[in-house]
């Protein structure tokens, strides 16, 4: 299938490791010029020298999403290089799972409001998108009560709240909005990785609960992102696409 990505312009913030990086490197395979953020300078640079290998523009800086100032700068000057957006993607968590004021403050800025401001800088550019597209990057914890209930939970909740207010307030500019809910995905120096060393039990008591016997891989998780994004979903809007191997038990409606 031709997903219609050749010449688009894409923004993904978190575009260095797992499930941001798959979907930056999917998104340049189809032909997409890529800016993507992260924290590590080193890392950013390290990706945007992969990605340009594949034929494609890239461009990228370090920053902290939490930041708000910063990433609206950053996405306004990312459009002006890359000549526009047709597609951005929220992938930045903070991973707060703790129950403090500090990770719900942590969630608040870097899960929910890193999104916001993100498409709110953004939104001149994809109003004069032919395919614009939003996709944000939620979590099965947004759905289910799970071991991250709490600050990590609630934000993820939001965020597919917020997506199909968008989608539904967006819809007659041509700017469709989705979410992908992606379950436990493993990849090395990701957080499972490190649950695994750091706390086997954990480990061991979630890959149980999914009947597959695995953990998804972020290339899986960038496959339904780039598909959602691309003119081929051009009547997807609204809808939250979960990609967990049937981890999760609630049916959706």
């Amino acid at each position: 299938m031709d997903l219609g990505l050749k010449g688009k312009k894409a923004l993904v913030t978190g575009g260095t490791k797992g499930i941001g990086r798959a979907i930056c490197e999917l998104l340049a395979d189809e032909g997409c010029d890529v800016a993507l953020c992260a924290r590590k300078a080193d890392e950013v640079s390290a990706t945007v020298e992969a990605l340009s290998a594949r034929g494609v523009r890239a461009t990228g800086r370090a920053l902290d999403v939490g930041d708000g100032p910063a990433l609206k700068a950053w996405v306004a000057a990312a459009a002006e290089e890359l000549g526009g957006l047709d597609i951005v993607v929220p992938n930045v968590s903070a991973l707060a799972i703790a129950q403090n004021e500090e990770a719900w403050k942590s969630e608040f800025e870097v899960d929910l409001m890193g999104a916001v401001r993100a498409v709110e800088a953004a939104m001149p550019w994809l109003e004069r998108s032919e395919a614009a597209s939003i996709v944000i990057i939620s979590s099965v914890s947004g759905r289910e009560i799970d071991f991250a209930a709490g600050p990590y939970g609630t934000m993820k909740a939001a965020l597919i709240h917020y997506a199909q207010g968008l989608a539904f307030q967006l819809a007659g500019k041509g700017i469709r909005a989705n979410t992908v809910s992606p379950g436990n995905t493993y990849f090395e120096g990701g957080v499972w990785n490190q649950i695994e060393t750091g706390n086997p039990a954990l480990y061991r008591e979630a890959l149980a609960l999914n009947p597959t016997g695995r953990m998804g891989r972020p290339e899986e998780m960038a496959r339904g992102v780039v598909f959602l994004a691309s003119p081929a979903a051009s009547f997807v809007t609204g809808t939250n696409l979960v990609i967990d191997g049937a981890l999760t038990r609630g049916v959706q409606f």
